[in-house]
């Protein structure tokens, strides 16, 4: 029985019924099995706040996952969510809904008996500084106060135009600069003094051998789960491994 399973960029969304119902049966299948599960950010495609749980003109697929990963939590297992740069807003309310405890990004944990270095992965794509100063105007108070200010309607409006203007913006980047940089990898593996990072965000899965400072050092990237694919990082004592759904 793997110990930890580690999935990110799923972005789940209506639009997506095939991909929705990949996960659930991943929860119920594969997940059920695990001593513990690791999303690792864009468990949606966005995320205008806790209160799609609540309201009656929330999201029912918020419901519906939510519910899912509470039924996941009561066989024991246990479930850790990080931000994303899509679902950044998914705070308190969601875990208490789900099991789940919020991770800090980046989170060191003991995976497989191995300290191990998790992130989303965009704070390592230091080339796209359009993006990374959008990322710290998202993840400010005063704009998250702003947005949630706003009724469900009306953030969902903003969103949707926001992820338009987004479409256009990355297709016009080169492709490498949406990609981690080589050396704010190494630099988050020489702070932490670890040997190992996982992390999602570029869509871009596999195993990365590296050496800092003369020590071995390897990262993983998890897949995406767009058109149909989807996969996860498996972790036990016998090391790690990519595996698809």
């Amino acid at each position: 029985m793997p110990g930890a399973l580690f999935v990110s960029d799923l972005h789940l969304a209506a639009e997506r019924p095939g991909t929705n119902e990949r996960f659930f049966g991943f929860l119920q299948d594969q997940a059920s099995r695990a001593e513990r599960l690791y999303i690792l950010g864009d468990l949606f495609e966005y995320w205008i706040g806790d209160d799609e749980l609540q309201a009656a003109d929330g999201d029912p697929l918020a419901r519906a996952v939510a519910d899912a990963l509470h039924a996941l939590s009561r066989l024991g297992v246990g479930i850790a969510v990080m931000h994303g740069n899509r679902d950044f807003l998914l705070g308190e309310r969601f875990c208490a809904a789900t099991g789940a405890r919020l991770l800090e990004d980046p989170a060191v944990e003991k995976i497989g008996g191995v300290r191990t270095l998790l992130m989303h992965g965009d704070t390592l794509c230091t080339d796209d500084l359009d993006y990374q100063a959008w990322r710290r105007t998202a993840r400010s108070r005063a704009w998250q106060a702003e947005f949630l200010a706003k009724s469900l309607p009306e953030r969902r409006r903003t969103v949707q135009a926001m992820r338009a203007k987004s479409r256009e913006v990355v297709g016009a980047k080169p492709a490498e600069i949406m990609d981690v940089n080589d050396g704010a990898v190494r630099e988050a593996l020489r702070t932490h003094r670890l040997t190992r990072l996982v992390h999602g965000h570029t869509h871009r899965p596999a195993r990365h051998a590296l050496e800092v400072d003369g020590r071995p050092c390897e990262r993983w990237v998890l897949p995406d789960w767009y058109d149909g694919r989807g996969g996860y990082l498996a972790v036990d004592d016998a090391g790690p491994r990519l595996l698809a759904c």
